[in-house]
């Protein structure tokens, strides 16, 4: 990865990067040395940068706000959907289209092996390459992509296949044509149709999770979010235009709507928070896919043990008590 793709990072992230490449710039230096006298002083100064380095990662890193977080939850390095499923997942068959109109790659679907378990896996798919993050739209589903998604949901259900849905997406897109096919719609149905689903079905945000695209693939009995990611009902960049009509304000929205996993765990949205590497899951991928696995395995266990009417009754409980809020006095 060259110097300019590893400072492709969030600002407050951007002083660790620039000391890990000076780092390793004098490693490289240790390496191509040749007097024993030039190894020292090269190895002591690398000495005074890693300790240097692990005081500024702890400055940084244990004081995140919730903005911090959100950046985190689009870092340019942190695993994607695709990811998860090549780490987490044997015998994945992809299955494409929505029987009316076109695939939508925004959103893959497919049927998959967790653990000794056959499963229907789905997730946004926001792309790598520029080229791939185009075609895309960067994770924002067309209707066609969520109706793709309640075509292999029901089939699931028809072979009793546990659901496993990861959510990665700033929003449904938001286009003119999309509204013509029937965008809103094709969200409501997928909702509507997603609760009443008699599989088990466990959702994971792995980075963002904004509005009725999140909702989209995003109903279940377990609702599951990484350390660094976030939930929404709107992106901070389109509350603050709304609120203050100036998107350069995401920061204060980022406070006041509470979407970070700590709130939403307080509020019973979600069920669990995944906890990343220090330093976020882009530091360290195949340990994040090893605590993803043992949260997903726990959780999957616990659900295939319920009764299909207890599990329909617990995620109706589940459901009914979202969004409950007391009256104050005036």
């Amino acid at each position: 990865m060259s110097g300019v793709d590893r400072l492709n990072v969030p600002e407050f992230e951007r002083p660790i990067v620039e000391l890990e490449m000076r780092i390793e710039g004098r490693r490289m230096d240790l390496a191509n040395a040749d007097k024993e006298e030039d190894r020292k002083f090269i190895q002591s100064e690398i000495d005074e940068l890693e300790k240097d380095l692990k005081k500024l990662t702890d400055s940084v890193f244990n004081n995140l706000d919730p903005w911090d977080r959100v950046q985190l939850s689009r870092h340019p390095n942190r695993p994607l959907t695709s990811d998860y499923i090549g780490a987490l997942f044997d015998d994945f068959q992809e299955l494409q289209g929505d029987r009316s109109y076109m695939d939508d790659p925004a959103i893959v679907t497919g049927f998959a092996t967790f653990e000794g378990t056959k499963c229907m896996v789905m997730g946004h798919r926001k792309g790598k390459t520029l080229q791939e993050r185009l075609r895309c739209n960067f994770g924002c589903a067309h209707p066609e992509g969520y109706r793709k998604a309640l075509r292999k949901m029901k089939m699931a259900e028809k072979f009793k296949l546990p659901i496993i849905s990861f959510i990665n997406t700033p929003g449904a897109y938001p286009g003119i044509q999309a509204e013509e096919r029937g965008q809103s719609q094709a969200i409501a149905e997928a909702i509507r149709e997603m609760s009443g689903l008699r599989v088990p079905i466990i959702t994971l945000t792995i980075g963002e999770g904004g509005s009725g695209g999140a909702l989209g693939i995003g109903v279940g009995d377990r609702y599951l979010i990484m350390e660094n990611a976030y939930y929404s009902v709107i992106s901070p960049e389109g509350c603050a235009a709304i609120l203050w009509h100036d998107a350069k304000k995401a920061s204060d929205a980022a406070r006041v709507l509470r979407l970070t996993p700590n709130d939403l765990l307080e509020l019973g949205i979600m069920d669990e928070i995944v906890p990343e590497p220090y330093g976020g899951a882009h530091r360290d991928p195949r340990r994040t896919f090893d605590n993803v696995r043992s949260y997903l395995l726990k959780h999957l266990n616990d659900l295939m043990a319920l009764d299909i009417e207890d599990l329909m009754e617990k995620r109706y409980q589940k459901l009914r008590g979202m969004g409950k809020y007391i009256e104050a006095a005036a």
